[in-house]
C-alpha cells in the first residue's frame, strides 16, 4: 500500500469515493485488475484497509485516504494527497453516498440536510477538486455514479432521490461548460439499477421492514465494469445500466403519471421485506466502525442477484450495433429493388 512518493507510470491514477464497501468496492477492485493505481476515499477504517489489500492482490497499487465527502476542504487535501503521491489524477469515480429508508415526514430536517450534503455536495467537491488537478492539464475523466433515481423518485427515499437528481441536472451544466471552453476533461454519468450491497443493513431505516433493493438485482460487479467502461468512453455523456434501469428511464419519458401511479402503488413494499431493521446506520458515522468489521461489497441478496445484463451490453456497443441493424436494413432494401416483381 501506498502513502507517499514519487510518481510512477504503471496504470491510470484513479479515485474512488465511497471505495470502502459496496459498489465503491467493486470498483476499485475492477481498476486494480487493470493495473492502475487508485486511490480509496471514504470514512470506514476496516472497510478501506481491507479495500486497499484487495486493490493489490488485484495487480494495482492502492492509496488510502480516509475523508468525509461532505467537507469541502477535506476533498480538496484528498486530492492533493493523490497527486503528491502520483503526480496527477486521471480518473475521479464520485460515488460515496447515504440515504433514509422513511416518509418524507418522518426525515428530520438534520437528517435530509446530511443526506444533501454528502450524496449531492460530496460529488460537487470531488468533481470541484479533480477539475483543479484536471483543467491545467487539458485532460482526465470524471465518472458521477448515478441511480435510474436520478430520473424517476420513488417513494420512501426523498432524500436520495433529491440528491441523485441534483447530481444529474449538476453534471448537464457542467458538461456544457466544458464543450463551450473545447475542454480536454470529460465527465459522464452511469445510471444504476437495484444492487446487491451492504447499504440496506446500513442506511437508516425506519420502515416496518428490513430494507432491501427493488427487483430485479444486480450484483455490484456489473456496476463496476460499467464505470470502468465509462472512464475510458466519456464522450458519451450517459450509461444506463440494467433493463430495469432502462424501462424505468423509457417508461417515466413516455408516461410519467401512469409510472407515478404504478410506483404509489408498488414500491412501498418491494423496498421492505420480512424482519426488523437492524444494523448500524451510517448517516453520521461510518457502519464498519460501529461493528469493527468489514461490510465488503456485497449485500444479503447472492441467491436472487444476477452478474450479467445484456442491455449493459448494448449500451455499451449501441453504435457498433446501429451500424449493424443499419446495414441489415439495407441489405434487405437493397434484395427489395433487385427481386422481380411478382404478378
Amino acid at each position: 500500500m501506498r502513502t507517499a512518493g514519487t510518481p510512477q507510470q504503471r496504470g491510470r491514477v484513479v479515485v474512488v469515493t465511497g471505495a470502502s464497501g459496496g459498489v465503491g468496492r467493486a470498483t476499485v477492485r475492477a481498476f486494480a485488475a487493470r493495473g492502475d493505481k487508485v486511490a480509496l476515499l471514504a470514512r470506514g477504517r476496516e472497510g478501506l484497509a481491507a479495500a486497499a489489500d484487495e486493490v493489490e492482490r488485484a495487480g494495482g497499487e492502492a492509496l488510502v485516504v480516509g475523508v468525509d465527502v461532505s467537507d469541502a476542504k477535506a476533498v480538496d487535501d484528498a486530492a492533493q494527497q493523490v497527486v503528491d503521491a502520483y503526480g496527477h489524477i486521471d480518473v475521479w469515480v464520485n460515488n460515496a453516498f447515504t440515504g433514509v429508508f422513511a416518509p418524507f415526514t418522518e426525515v428530520n430536517p438534520d437528517e435530509f440536510r446530511r443526506v444533501t450534503e454528502v450524496t449531492y455536495l460530496g460529488y460537487v467537491f470531488g468533481t470541484r477538486a479533480a477539475l483543479r488537478h484536471m483543467l491545467p492539464r487539458d485532460r482526465g475523466t470524471i465518472v458521477q455514479v448515478g441511480s435510474a433515481l436520478a430520473y424517476r423518485g420513488i417513494p420512501l427515499q426523498s432524500a436520495y432521490c433529491g440528491a441523485k437528481h441534483a447530481i444529474q441536472g449538476f453534471n448537464e451544466s457542467l458538461r456544457c461548460e466544458l464543450l463551450h471552453a473545447r475542454s480536454g476533461v470529460r465527465t459522464t454519468m452511469v445510471q444504476l439499477p437495484g444492487l446487491n450491497t451492504p447499504q440496506f443493513d446500513w442506511v437508516l431505516n425506519r420502515m416496518p421492514g428490513r430494507a432491501r433493493p427493488v427487483a430485479p438485482v444486480y450484483q455490484p460487479e456489473v456496476a463496476a465494469r460499467a464505470i470502468v467502461h465509462a472512464s475510458s468512453h466519456a464522450r458519451r455523456r450517459e450509461y444506463w445500466v440494467g433493463g430495469s434501469t432502462a424501462a424505468t428511464l423509457l417508461a417515466n419519458a413516455v408516461a410519467p403519471g401512469l409510472l407515478e401511479r404504478y410506483l404509489a402503488r408498488t414500491n412501498v413494499d418491494a423496498q421492505q421485506e420480512e424482519g426488523r431493521p437492524e444494523g448500524p446506520a451510517n448517516l453520521w458515522s461510518p457502519a464498519d466502525g460501529a461493528h469493527g468489521r468489514d461490510f465488503g461489497a456485497h449485500g444479503r441478496f447472492d441467491d436472487e442477484s444476477t452478474g450479467n445484463s445484456p442491455q449493459q451490453w448494448l449500451s455499451r456497443n449501441r453504435g457498433w450495433m446501429g451500424a449493424v441493424l443499419t446495414a441489415g436494413a439495407a441489405a434487405v432494401a437493397a434484395r427489395k429493388l433487385t427481386t422481380p416483381a411478382r404478378c
